[in-house]
């Protein structure tokens, strides 16, 4: 753990991370357990994922629906005092916009956008009590690019861009940081049902010729998270095998 924590590290930090009960949001609750913090793991489904997890790491589970205000404001109440806020919650409805029903805009926008605005909000006035804090809103290589079919979830993952950027500046004063990941195509569950054709596209695109594994999404967070990113905010960190040049 000492090797692990030497850099990097967030020994005595409490951090909360949402939508961390699989894939990328797994990988970034290990990766903050590793470099020392206290890591509350938010999830609305994949109770006993979770469960398990928060066990693995030394952490707590807390169900809630970040997509809804009053979800968002309990599962912070419930995380506690907080140091690091890591939104990663999100979900993909995919459709031509010409036949895009109102509810598959609406439950992504909700999900991937709205929820950091709620989630942002219940922490910011007790990080600005304490002049400290960092947030990293986890957005895609979609949001900066745009992708076929994606007009929801690009368009959500746009506005974390903006909103963060806004965010920076209005809490910068009271020492706190916020910024942005933003993935390419990673190794999850939402990737694995890509047919060949696109994957073959996908990696063709890529100059490192490979998909990313979650791994390579929760160090970025860590370090944005620690103290060696302590001038970086407002800042949005591209790791997507350089797709996104």
């Amino acid at each position: 753990m000492a090797d692990d924590a030497a850099f990097c590290s967030l020994a005595g930090k409490a951090a909360l991370v949402t939508g961390g009960s699989r894939g990328i949001g797994a990988a970034i609750v290990r990766e903050l357990a590793r470099a020392g913090a206290t890591v509350a793991i938010g999830y609305r489904s994949g109770a006993e994922e979770a469960e398990a997890l928060a066990a693995e790491v030394g952490g707590r589970a807390i169900q809630a629906d970040v997509a809804s205000p009053e979800g968002a404001a309990q599962l912070i109440e419930e995380a506690g005092e907080l140091d690091l806020l890591v939104n990663n919650a999100g979900l993909t409805r995919d459709g031509l916009l010409a036949r895009m029903p109102d509810e598959d805009w609406r439950e992504v926008i909700e999900t991937n956008l709205s929820s950091v605005f709620y989630t942002c909000r219940a922490v910011t006035r007790p990080m600005m009590k304490r002049r400290s804090g960092a947030i990293v809103n986890v957005s895609s290589v979609v949001g900066l690019h745009g992708n076929w079919g994606q007009t929801n979830y690009a368009a959500s993952k746009a506005g974390i861009i903006g909103f963060t950027k806004s965010l920076a500046r209005e809490l910068g004063s009271r020492g706190i940081r916020a910024n942005v990941v933003a993935p390419g195509y990673v190794k999850t569950r939402l990737t694995e049902v890509l047919p060949d054709e696109a994957n073959a596209a996908i990696l063709g695109n890529t100059p490192l010729a490979r998909l990313g594994e979650p791994s390579d999404i929760a160090g970025a967070v860590r370090f944005l998270c620690a103290d060696e990113a302590s001038f970086i905010t407002g800042e949005v960190l591209l790791v997507d095998g350089g797709l996104g040049m």
